[in-house]
């Protein structure tokens, strides 16, 4: 008799059926092209994640509140409290490597009476917190484009409507890549991993090689700053350390491509946990060096650049001496962040796939389909490109209007991580987790046991329970602005983002989703040889899989 998908007879499962049952076992039926291995799974992460690219970006927010101090021992702490949230979420992501990732985990995790409602609120967060991480990286590529030709040109007069422009198409090639190339994005992920890696020493060694004066170690290692006027130096260093959390997060962007990578159930935690190490490795670094060739940081910020929000540009110059090569160095940057953007919308589109496909939104029969030749979600992407779209016109009216948006991506996917994180922290406390099931094994869909990456006893509790502790930490001050007093110029409006989609979520699921979305739907029973239904999508994948 004919062995099926889901079942198997005798030995091991080849790894494409022993992918489909992994993925059986969560109720989903594999119907994305798994193209993605270990490596170029770690070049999407580590181009979402862009560390040290990251610390560069945005060093001055720590600088001001925290002061060189304040930075490194600030950085150590994030960095740390991110190894275990990520780890953390890596044991999930092992458990059910799927592209619903933190919402589909809540929905096993959660109590019966709330898993539903739980788990539309969680997706909601995570979809609006990707849409803006992708405007983030988008804004970010466009203002440094504008900031170099300020650089090479300083009779050229920066237009609110310039940045938007290159914002723009920064979309428009991430959409290019995901789409009409999307047969190669692994290919592209691996290549940019190099460029990652060979760029850090390219702009490292020059920089501090160049640089003509240098700070003392005292300075850097000893001196705290207080640049916000808070009543105390502590809550600064607190309000501080929001720069390295954006620069260190997002590495959830693997989990939710894990039904396109190759034994996801180990590959993906591998991947997340590397990831964290690699580039919180070089941030660190990055971070060393920025603060002993920054001498004078007053010259650097009221710099043409600097008054743009890249201080590091005019760091770059004055290390280098040159114009020419200080350019360089930028348009490393520039092209790792178009490399983001290309990873976010990769990302931000499976989101939207995978809660079609359980539908959990308005027009999920459309928007769940795949793309029959290339088995790519085509139309989430055009829906993700056009949120992100729209967003950039917000910047055309104000700057600070569309920082407020795109602050969601801190502050949105720190909820979803802390909402998944917390009740997996009372399900491993309360022995309600089974130890691990062979994909060979009968079970119970979505049922709840450990993945081959786990953390077991007291070890696993305590990095679950300071995963928790450090994600409320950051949670809560994400929505702290940089300085006191404070105006409606400064003021950080994230809070009432973040409220707003919260909101929005809850009154579309009491008026609508809730007679439609019923959780993680169930396409496929574990190990069975015809689906339980139909899955929403229609496509056909020829020899893909």
């Amino acid at each position: 008799m004919e062995k099926s998908m889901y079942q198997i007879e005798t030995g091991a499962p080849a790894s494409e059926e022993r992918d489909a049952m992994v993925l059986a076992k969560l109720g989903k039926k594999s119907v994305l092209a798994r193209r993605f291995n270990f490596l170029s799974i770690l070049g999407f992460a580590c181009t979402i994640l862009v560390t040290w690219e990251g610390s560069l970006i945005l060093f001055t927010t720590g600088l001001t509140n925290g002061g060189s101090a304040g930075l490194v021992y600030g950085y150590l702490f994030v960095w740390i409290g991110t190894i275990s949230l990520f780890t953390t979420m890596a044991e999930m992501a092992s458990m059910a490597p799927t592209a619903g990732g933190q919402y589909h985990w809540v929905s096993m995790l959660a109590p019966p009476q709330c898993r539903v409602f739980l788990s539309y609120i969680t997706s909601w967060l995570v979809i609006c917190g990707w849409q803006a991480i992708l405007a983030g990286s988008g804004y970010l590529g466009g203002t440094m484009i504008v900031a170099l030709i300020q650089l090479n040109n300083p009779d050229y007069v920066p237009q609110q409507y310039h940045g938007t422009l290159l914002y723009w198409m920064f979309v428009v090639i991430a959409v290019f890549v995901n789409t009409v190339t999307s047969r190669a994005l692994p290919k592209i992920e691996v290549a940019i991993l190099i460029v990652h890696v060979v760029g850090f020493f390219a702009v490292l060694i020059p920089v501090v090689h160049l640089a003509p004066e240098k700070a003392s170690a005292h300075e850097v290692f000893t001196q705290f700053s207080n640049g916000g006027a808070w009543p105390t130096q502590g809550l600064s260093f607190f309000v501080g350390i929001i720069g390295s959390v954006f620069a260190m997060f997002g590495c959830d962007s693997a989990v939710h491509m894990a039904e396109e990578t190759r034994n996801a159930e180990v590959v993906v935690p591998w991947c997340m946990l590397s990831a964290t190490l690699l580039n919180g490795a070089f941030g660190w670094a990055m971070v060393i060096a920025m603060l002993f060739v920054t001498v004078d940081i007053t010259t650097a910020l009221d710099s043409p650049t600097g008054s743009l929000g890249f201080p590091f540009m005019q760091i770059f110059y004055g290390a280098t001496g040159s114009k020419a090569g200080a350019s360089v160095l930028i348009a490393i940057l520039i092209v790792m962040t178009a490399a983001g953007a290309i990873a976010a919308m990769a990302t931000g589109s499976r989101l939207i796939w995978a809660l079609a496909r359980d539908r959990g939104l308005p027009g999920w029969q459309l928007v769940g389909k795949l793309q029959a030749k290339t088995a790519v979600p085509t139309l989430a992407v055009i829906i993700t490109s056009i949120v992100a779209a729209l967003i950039g016109l917000i910047n055309l009216g104000s700057s600070a209007a569309f920082n407020d948006v795109i602050s969601l991506s801190v502050s949105s996917l720190y909820a979803s991580y802390l909402i998944s994180e917390t009740l997996l922290l009372w399900r491993r406390c309360t022995g309600a987790i089974s130890p691990r099931l062979h994909p060979s094994e009968s079970a119970e869909t979505n049922a709840l046991s450990w993945g081959p990456f786990h953390l077991p006893g007291v070890f696993g509790i305590a990095v679950n329970a300071f995963s928790v502790i450090f994600g409320l930490i950051i949670f809560f001050f994400s929505f702290w602005p940089v300085a006191t007093p404070v105006t409606p110029a400064t003021m950080n409006f994230s809070v009432l983002m973040t409220g707003s989609v919260t909101l929005f979520a809850i009154l579309w699921y009491v008026v609508k989703a809730r007679h439609v979305y019923k959780g993680p739907i169930v396409e496929v029973t574990p190990f069975a040889s015809t689906p339980e239904m139909d899955p929403p999508e229609k496509v056909s994948l020829g020899t893909a899989m």
